[in-house]
């Protein structure tokens, strides 16, 4: 959707642009790339031009990960939910949330709410499966996000078969979120390639980060400069501008 020309008297929300509310935290250092992608991939040439959003830097929802697979009774869906009406009355026109796990609770998060839920899982399996000559695609995620199925069930309704790190490489993974990311240490992108290698071999066409902590490594290390790699972050990120009714970069 292109915007009408400038107004520089047009009030906010203007010719069919809505602000959007994003249920952030999870993790924060995921929802400050999300934000700067957001401006990155906007078609702006001053501060009006940008995306208007209303941000909940929410980091104390509970892990997702440690609900999912029954380490911990803190059940984050009524949270996030709780959130996702607040940002409603807010006035914000559709709610996102940078976190793939968090898909899970999506459905009781939507329930809360009038608005539109913009899924970071779908839009991202749209995106693969919009890739020319893909059948296979590597999931690399939360040992939660891969326990529900959430990208699995994305892929396959697609038509697409997903190939998921062995037990091995999920540690590796988990490792890097988990022990370097969201603890706030360099991430080791040679490890990272080196399951994405491995999934490459088992006959994945492309790759998905689907956890945004990877898209953290992923914004500080140029890893989309490999076509391989998709990035759920990034995705999301180009889809809320188009939303939310802004030109893309």
């Amino acid at each position: 959707m292109s915007p009408a020309p400038h107004d520089p008297a047009a009030p906010a929300g203007a010719a069919g642009r809505v602000e959007v509310g994003v249920i952030g935290g999870v993790g924060p250092a995921a929802t400050v790339c999300f934000l700067d992608l957001v401006v990155r991939h906007t078609a702006a040439d001053r501060d009006q031009d940008h995306v208007d959003l209303v941000v909940l830097q929410h980091a104390s929802i509970p892990d997702r990960t440690a609900y999912i697979l029954g380490r911990s009774d803190e059940d984050p869906g009524p949270v996030m939910a709780a959130d996702a009406r607040r940002l409603e009355r807010l006035g914000v026109g559709f709610v996102v949330v940078p976190c793939n796990t968090a898909h899970h609770f999506t459905d009781e998060v939507a329930a809360a709410v009038d608005v539109p839920v913009l899924s970071i899982v779908d839009e991202t399996a749209d995106e693969v499966a919009a890739r020319p000559g893909t059948a296979r695609v590597g999931v690399l995620a939360t040992s939660g996000t891969l326990a529900a199925r959430v990208y699995q069930r994305a892929l396959e309704a697609r038509g697409l078969e997903p190939v998921v790190p062995d037990d091995a490489d999920q540690d590796v993974v988990m490792g890097i979120i988990y022990d370097q990311v969201k603890a706030g240490r360099p991430a080791d992108v040679a490890a990272l390639h080196a399951v994405a290698d491995r999934l490459g071999a088992r006959g994945a066409d492309v790759v998905v980060l689907g956890c945004t902590e990877l898209s953290v490594v992923a914004a500080e290390h140029d890893l989309l400069a490999d076509a391989r790699y998709v990035d759920s972050l990034d995705v999301l990120a180009r889809r809320t501008v188009e939303r939310a009714g802004y030109p893309l970069r």
